[in-house]
């Protein structure tokens, strides 16, 4: 009984710490460089030749944003 008790329990807090870590990572849809990289999963180096490939990038007094839809819609364009 304790045992279900204790694994009810640890299921109740993961299910709270993943929707929150979920909910935290659909609120940042506005990524500097180097995260966006991070998120398509490549190298900076890559990420920038991509800006020359076409990724839109927004640029504001020198600040640097990418969404991540349009990386999303980046790498699916460019997929075979």
């Amino acid at each position: 009984m304790t045992q279900q008790i204790d694994h009810e329990m640890i299921q109740s807090i993961f299910n709270k710490f993943e929707h929150y870590f979920n909910k935290m990572n659909q609120q940042q849809e506005w990524l500097d460089l180097k995260s966006a990289a991070k998120y398509a999963n490549v190298s900076y180096n890559t990420f920038i030749k991509f800006r020359k490939m076409g990724l839109k990038v927004a640029e504001i007094d020198g600040v640097k944003r990418v969404k991540k839809s349009e990386i999303d819609r980046f790498l699916q364009d460019h997929s075979f």
